[in-house]
């Protein structure tokens, strides 16, 4: 999600090392590889699809992986992010490794900001977001522009951990974000000091967690707003110009379908003749228009947009 700032920090802390002895009680087996298989990156899911934690997929009912449900306080740092939960994992980085630089460019993360809680981390360990350089502290509470491009670095010879939750938010947890610090450039300390959310051992915290994510056919509205966001974002051109119009076509028509069909199965083919048609005309120049963070307009309109608009009932 695009976001004001590089950096929020919200008002609120975990006690990581609580975490840590939770996250440790789980042993080395829990853990996988990343699924791009970055080097020095491994994972452990907490919440996936069915909480099925081999389940990498985005669509369908995010449930607590059976690891998830053996750590009682981390079960109390979800819930008191006051947000539907969507796709939850612990992130470890080994000493000497890193995140690439890249931009979180796919449909699911489109209107998901990405919560980072440090549990086990070192004052070297640097994020870069944008223009931004910042240490995040054990157990402070993070939010970024995954829109930028980030990267992080880990220059000490231990293993970098964090709590890492994709989510749409809810009215607490954008209470938190507006109460927040924001960083827009880089610093070297800690930021907020706020008091601990601190393990209360007889409470079974409410958590919600997101069951509808993907579209089957994306609503003419919704596909609007996600084309308009990257013309946008797109760096300005005679093409991107050209784009406008046919964007214009695509809507028009993909709202006159949707009048008569919303999203029932009968209409998509008509929906993907649509889109098919849209990307006809598109193709002999989409291929030159460049977004403002530096990455190409395609790929970012494929995985955006055409991938998800017209989903259906095959999955």
């Amino acid at each position: 999600m695009k976001l004001h700032a590089p950096f929020v920090q919200l008002p609120i802390r975990f006690d990581a090392r609580r975490m840590a002895e939770e996250i440790g009680a789980l042993g080395e087996s829990a853990w996988r590889p990343h699924p791009q298989n970055f080097p020095g990156n491994s994972m452990l899911p907490l919440v996936a699809i069915d909480g099925d934690p081999g389940n990498e997929r985005f669509r369908g009912a995010m449930k607590p992986t059976p690891d998830l449900m053996k750590c009682p306080y981390i079960l109390q740092v979800l819930s008191a992010f006051g947000a539907t939960i969507g796709r939850t994992r612990l992130m470890r980085l080994s000493g000497g490794a890193e995140v690439i630089r890249h931009v979180d460019q796919g449909y699911y993360w489109a209107e998901r900001v990405r919560v980072h809680v440090p549990v086990v981390t070192q004052p070297s360990v640097r994020f870069e977001c944008g223009d931004a350089t910042i240490n995040m502290a054990e157990g402070e509470c993070w939010i970024f522009d995954t829109w930028r491009q980030h990267r992080v670095l880990n220059d000490d010879n231990r293993s970098r951990i964090h709590l890492v939750c994709d989510t749409v938010g809810g009215d607490k947890f954008w209470a938190l974000v507006k109460q927040g610090s924001v960083i827009d450039k880089s610093r070297d300390t800690a930021y907020l000091h706020t008091p601990v959310v601190t393990f209360n051992p007889p409470c079974s915290p409410p958590i919600s967690y997101e069951a509808f994510n993907l579209p089957t056919i994306m609503s003419p509205w919704e596909l609007r707003m996600h084309l308009d966001f990257l013309l946008s974002e797109a760096v300005q051109s005679p093409d991107v110009e050209a784009m406008r119009q046919y964007v214009q076509d695509l809507y028009r028509g993909w709202l006159g379908i949707w009048a008569k069909y919303a999203d029932s199965e009968i209409a998509e083919p008509e929906y993907r003749h649509l889109m098919g048609r849209f990307f006809d005309h598109i193709d002999c120049f989409v291929g030159n228009i460049a977004l403002k963070n530096d990455v190409p307009m395609l790929p970012v309109l494929m995985g955006m947009v055409a991938n998800v608009a017209v989903i259906g009932r095959r999955l």
